[in-house]
């Protein structure tokens, strides 16, 4: 097997042979399928079936393939017929995070914050289109020459973007955002040191209390992460609603209303925003909404539901810090066309929000929540903040990796009543000005 993958020209030889042998066995399966009955059959009983046909083709080919190359050509067989293809040898692995695919030939993978090359490759271009289209084709999206970009989510959640040509110069360029099917809990967090357990406690307590929560941070900073683990506190009694362009959220209570945007036809027409969807889930008797990531004109939408009786509503934006995410809410709601005057917009903004949680993916890759940060209210026409917790970054280490430590900055939040009317003492040592934990 490792001839396979040599780079000796006889390596590339014994390679393409194999790629010739897949193709020609996956053909004459094609051919051999009787799809009236495949329909009949489902999940492992399917596969298992035609599994003993592969074998039965592989024996019947008249090639010198060791035990290890014939297990490997009847494993990326069945890939090819039921799954994605070669992307299913990178799902499998649970400890990538992401897989960035850069043309048919150019695969990198992110393992613990660390980006490598992977040896995997498409046949060419034609067939990453193919597995492409596979992939968007299930959520009912399309992508082709009229419409060359699309998001779209594999079974598990995870969450996909893939860009065409003749947008993508150099063979279509897909990323994946893994969440896998057991998404990282509080516990997991802890023991990474995201966050503290202090800082545990007041964002347990801010969602019993029903606050309004806005979580902050870059690409990759870990948001949809965090926004999991913190709706895992919601009472399994509240009616939620979620709002996302690709559905990726995994919430474990029961009375949960999904709901996900749709891209315009080929017509162009048929869109449903994220907009027209929350119009409509405030006429559907929410006690809760979440919004995957605030965008564009929803923004206003959800800062009024926050407003009007829909508290302990969350959702996410795209920002450096607690102030960075503020001022782009007020940018995209500027960007949506409402012509208001700041000062009522901030007003708005600083009724509507509670809390501003930072997340951060610093150098290395470790993630953490750098701010749990208060909006207090307006002084004249500024939006007043208070940082509660916060995370300084002191250097890197041997490894290349980010050290700091976690500080409790000695503020009371002011919403400390509104935790104590439903229920949630927090100890007063909590919010002791003091360094917290170093890593």
């Amino acid at each position: 097997m490792a001839g396979l993958t040599n780079a000796t020209p006889a390596g590339n030889s014994r390679a393409e042979e194999f790629e010739v042998l897949k193709r020609r066995i996956h053909g004459k399966l094609v051919d051999k399928l009787d799809l009236s009955k495949v329909g009949e059959l489902k999940g492992d009983v399917l596969r298992r079936e035609i599994r003993l046909v592969v074998e039965h083709l592989c024996d019947t080919e008249d090639s010198l393939l060791n035990r290890g190359e014939r297990d490997r050509l009847i494993d990326e067989v069945l890939d090819e017929t039921f799954g994605l293809g070669p992307l299913e040898l990178l799902l499998k692995d649970e400890s990538i995070s992401d897989i960035l695919i850069n043309g048919p030939k150019n695969i990198y993978v992110e393992r613990r914050g660390r980006m490598d090359k992977s040896d995997v490759e498409f046949r060419d271009n034609a067939h990453l289109l193919q597995i492409i289209d596979r992939i968007v084709s299930k959520v009912g999206r399309r992508v082709d020459e009229v419409c060359p970009m699309v998001d779209a989510r594999l079974e598990d959640g995870s969450r996909v973007n893939a860009v065409i040509p003749p947008l993508a110069l150099d063979g279509a360029a897909v990323s994946i955002r893994r969440f896998g099917s057991n998404p990282l809990k509080l516990e997991d967090l802890l023991n990474y040191k995201a966050f503290t357990p202090e800082m545990v406690m007041l964002l347990e307590g801010a969602m019993k209390a029903r606050l309004n929560i806005v979580i902050s941070g870059g690409t990759g900073s870990g948001k949809t992460t965090l926004l999991n683990t913190l709706s895992s506190f919601i009472s399994n009694e509240d009616r939620i609603i979620t709002i996302e362009d690709a559905a990726e959220l995994q919430l474990q209570q029961d009375h949960v209303v999904r709901l996900e945007t749709r891209p315009p036809n080929i017509e162009g027409k048929g869109a449903v925003t994220a907009t027209d969807l929350v119009k409509n889930a405030l006429r559907m008797r929410p006690e809760r909404i979440i919004i995957g990531e605030c965008r564009g004109a929803e923004t206003l939408d959800m800062l009024q539901a926050m407003n009007t009786g829909h508290e302990g509503s969350m959702t996410t934006c795209h920002a450096n810090t607690p102030r960075d995410a503020l001022a782009r809410i007020e940018t995209m709601i500027m960007m949506a066309g409402f012509e208001m005057p700041i000062k009522a917009m901030r007003t708005q903004m600083a009724s509507a929000i509670d809390l501003v949680v930072q997340a951060s993916r610093l150098q290395g890759g470790p993630r953490k929540v750098t701010h749990i940060t208060e909006v207090v209210g307006m002084e004249q026409d500024t939006i007043v903040l208070q940082d509660i917790y916060k995370y300084e970054q002191e250097g890197i280490d041997e490894s290349g990796r980010a050290r700091g430590r976690f500080e409790s900055t000695g503020i009371r939040p002011m919403f400390m009543s509104r935790l104590e009317s439903a229920g949630v003492r927090l100890p007063s040592s909590a919010f002791r000005q003091r360094v917290m934990l170093t890593d």
